[in-house]
């Protein structure tokens, strides 16, 4: 509390900007659909076609969060008819998403003005996104980082390992 009240514009949350966001993990480039509503199964299959557009003739594997949008039978046969594999994280593995990064550096740009005309909010959006492949590779370079551990081997030991492991001394 303070001797004056103090007020922070926000924008009032009636409209949406919804941003899907697909990167390649070895040039950092990213490719976008966007829209106002909301993102469904639809969005899923145009960022499908637009990854397949960009990587002709080149193996592509797409990892994805648990949206029960992005595992619908639309989705997985579009994938399919491209010949893109498509690898789901576990749930509540937000550290394992990649895109993640990528809009924590959004946000944070975000945050330093106020936008009350929904199209500048918007266009600055995509301006930042636009960086990332620019003036700003560096920045997504940092954060996505050249370290990624896979584990293209990996047998689980039980249904639930966290369940059946036992510590002994």
């Amino acid at each position: 509390y303070c001797k004056f009240r103090r007020f922070v514009l926000t924008f009032s949350g009636r409209k949406r900007y919804n941003v899907l966001g697909a990167i390649d993990y070895a040039t950092k480039k990213v490719l976008t659909v966007a829209n106002d509503t909301y993102i469904t199964a639809t969005e899923v299959c145009e960022m499908l076609r637009k990854v397949s557009a960009a990587f002709p003739d080149r193996v592509v594997h797409i990892v994805l969060d648990n949206a029960r949008y992005q595992k619908c039978e639309a989705v997985r046969t579009l994938a399919a008819e491209l010949g893109i594999t498509l690898q789901y994280i576990p749930p509540y593995s937000p550290d394992l998403n990649l895109t993640e990064r990528l809009w924590k550096f959004v946000k944070g740009e975000l945050r330093s003005h106020y936008y009350d005309n929904f199209t500048d909010f918007q266009n600055r959006i995509d301006a930042i996104i636009d960086s990332t492949s620019k003036e700003n590779l560096h920045i997504l370079k940092k954060l996505i980082g050249d370290k990624v551990q896979l584990f293209d081997s990996l047998k689980p030991v039980a249904d639930n390992t966290l369940q059946t492991l036992a510590i002994s001394n």
